[in-house]
């Protein structure tokens, strides 16, 4: 019962159950039908793409997980955030707390743009105090476009390294392969970037990308790039951009920038969630320093209502040389309190 390894199958399954499902709605829905609104929540906007996911997440939970022990399952979309299955069963029973984004990057999917992503984070029960820093168990799934036949699935086990596989939808081959984040010194002439996917503060966090960027690399030189960015709007997605090598350094402040949008009278926005960082577990594993922006690790409650800032590098090296900078910018901006206040 309380053994997190039997938990492992039946995420799995639910994940290509997911990505299946909501392939096939992509192959024969049009955009327009896919990026219906049916809902707006605290957390975000609900798409008509994100309730076929969720339809299956709830049915399979209650199903396949919940007869091998007790659980709270956290996710967007549920009452309250949260639901306790089985169904009846006490909250004092869970043994397992379970955060699931049934579909990070819903837009870029559902625009056809860009892979989307199944996340599934597990931590044995430790009241409403479990955080992102007690999952024991993460599953990531890639859930691919239409005119994409090969999709991507990493898991890790706490301590026990990163795990990666390779489906083939068309041929349904599975083949291993090995997560490998960048071992370059710095971030010169690599993917490195502040998320800034919304108007309203762009300019601050691009003012602090290019302050971090010639801190570390020195002045722009004619007709040349020291560095590129890749907004990928999926937390899931910069995580495995960090954890397949592709991108170096990536940090999401999003959640830091209310003393902006409040001198500029503007709404909080749309911000990162527990539920998209719960496999930051896999890319740690994997070799890659995901931080909150203190340098600690991440301690959100497995709740759907926490915003979230969070930064990541690929390898020791670059964390040394990019996050003084980082935090002397969250500073000089007002993101931070100045130490001694």
């Amino acid at each position: 019962m309380n053994d997190i390894r039997k938990l492992l199958g039946p995420v799995r399954n639910l994940h290509e159950k997911i990505r299946a499902v909501v392939v096939e709605a992509c192959e024969r829905a049009t955009l327009g039908e896919m990026a219906k609104v049916v809902s707006e929540q605290e957390g975000d906007t609900i798409f008509a793409l994100d309730r076929i996911s969720e339809e299956v997440l709830i049915d399979y939970f209650e199903r396949e997980v919940a007869p091998i022990a007790p659980v709270l399952l956290v996710a967007e979309g549920l009452e309250n955030g949260e639901i306790v299955l089985p169904r009846g069963s006490a909250e004092s029973d869970v043994v397992w707390r379970i955060i699931v984004d049934p579909i990070d990057g819903t837009r870029g999917l559902m625009y056809q743009k860009r892979s989307g992503w199944i996340l599934t984070g597990v931590a044995p029960n430790r009241g409403p105090g479990t955080t992102l820093n007690d999952i024991e168990l993460a599953v990531q799934t890639e859930i691919p476009l239409v005119k994409q036949h090969l999709s991507d699935v990493m898991w890790a086990f706490r301590g026990e390294g990163a795990n990666a596989e390779r489906f083939n939808r068309l041929t349904g081959e599975r083949s291993s392969f090995q997560l490998q984040p960048s071992t370059a010194n710095n971030i010169a002439q690599g993917y490195a970037q502040i998320a800034r996917f919304f108007p309203g503060v762009r300019d601050v966090l691009a003012k602090i990308d290019d302050e971090i960027v010639a801190a570390a690399l020195g002045p722009p030189l004619p007709g040349k790039a020291l560095c590129f960015e890749d907004q990928y709007t999926s937390s899931g997605g910069q995580l495995y951009e960090l954890m397949a090598g592709h991108d170096r350094f990536v940090a999401d402040l999003r959640a830091c920038m209310s003393p902006v949008t409040n001198e500029r009278g503007l709404p909080r926005s749309l911000c990162c969630h527990p539920y998209d960082l719960c496999t930051e577990l896999i890319a740690r594993e994997a070799g890659v320093i995901v931080t909150d922006i203190d340098g600690g690790p991440l301690k959100a409650p497995l709740a759907v209502e926490p915003d979230v800032s969070w930064a990541g590098y690929a390898n020791e090296r670059i964390r040394q040389g990019i996050e003084p900078l980082l935090q002397t910018a969250l500073r000089k901006y007002g993101l931070k309190p100045q130490k001694g206040t």
